[in-house]
């Protein structure tokens, strides 16, 4: 199964490389930057700003943002378009929503192989958003489904990089 992240808007450059580690170990096929999420390597940077975040990265990346493909989305609505024209199914990750069809990780129609198999496709795309506010509205027409994961505790929703490690083992090694 073919899978890209979309790390949209992301603000702790420690987030950024968690979910780096997380998406090399659970062999995801790229993940894309876009908004003003921090990563090594962007242009705009001077170079002592640059090294600091490549070092911040690596704190918690520890070597995978070196292993995994990684690219910046300037216009992120056009590189979703982009990519459900090439048969991706554009997975939002978010909890925040009001008045959207939202389905619940653990729901019954994604516990069956049937519903697997509709809600997730041969190529995905996640895309997170934002630590506190999630996934901006000017995305919602891109994405094809919103997953929540559902909280037992009192919290409204994990750190970020926690719930991508969650959603990548639902979609990579669940069967």
């Amino acid at each position: 199964m073919k899978t890209i992240v979309v790390v949209h808007n992301i603000r702790s450059l420690y987030n950024v490389g968690s979910i780096l580690r997380t998406a090399e170990g659970f062999g995801v096929e790229k993940v894309i930057f876009s908004g003003y999420t921090p990563y090594a390597g962007n242009p705009t940077y001077l170079p002592h700003i640059s090294e600091k975040i490549k070092e911040s990265i690596h704190k918690t990346a520890l070597g995978a943002e070196e292993m995994v493909k990684t690219e910046y989305s300037p216009n992120i609505i056009e590189t979703l378009g982009k990519l459900k024209k090439d048969k991706y199914r554009i997975i939002g990750l978010e909890n925040n929503l009001d008045n959207r069809n939202i389905k619940m990780l653990n729901s019954q129609t994604l516990q069956s192989p049937l519903g697997r198999a509709a809600a997730f496709g041969s190529k995905n795309v996640l895309v997170l958003g934002e630590e506190v506010d999630g996934i901006p509205k000017e995305l919602y027409d891109s994405i094809d489904l919103f997953i929540e994961i559902p909280m037992k505790g009192r919290k409204e929703s994990f750190n970020v990089s926690v719930a991508t490690g969650i959603m990548l083992y639902k979609l990579l090694c669940e069967e």
